[in-house]
């Protein structure tokens, strides 16, 4: 059994078979799950686990080249919002429906047990060298 890092075999896993270009969707409990995309659905109860906690998890594993959020999020939720611009400086936003559209098109989603609005995040992931 690993010791360290990312313990759900399923989100290991995935995140392992990631490449260049390919999109991780991080989102709360609310947001709308796209069929198509690998789903790891790590949400036990509302707030649990936070969207900061899988967030700085899967940044601890992943190679981020961009973020894409909801425009949304900066009026509906502050902490979402400052957690966003202090990981993802140059952070691009769309309107909530495009983020749901691009959202199709990512390789997996992270379903977090976030109860807060908003708190979704779209990653491109880069590479190491």
């Amino acid at each position: 059994m690993k010791k360290a890092g990312i313990l759900n075999r399923h989100l290991a896993g995935a995140l392992a078979e990631l490449g260049h270009g390919d999109g991780v969707l991080v989102c709360d409990a609310g947001m709308p799950i796209p069929a198509g995309p690998r789903v790891v659905d790590l949400a036990f109860r509302a707030g649990v686990p936070s969207f900061a906690e899988v967030l700085d998890g899967l940044l601890d594993e992943l190679v981020v080249e961009g973020a894409t959020a909801a425009h949304e999020v900066r009026k509906a939720n502050p902490e979402a919002t400052a957690l966003l611009e202090a990981r993802f400086p140059g952070l691009w936003t769309v309107s909530h429906e495009e983020l749901k559209a691009l959202s199709a098109g990512a390789r997996l989603v992270v379903r977090t047990g976030e109860a807060r609005p908003y708190a979704n995040v779209l990653l491109r992931c880069g590479v190491f060298f």
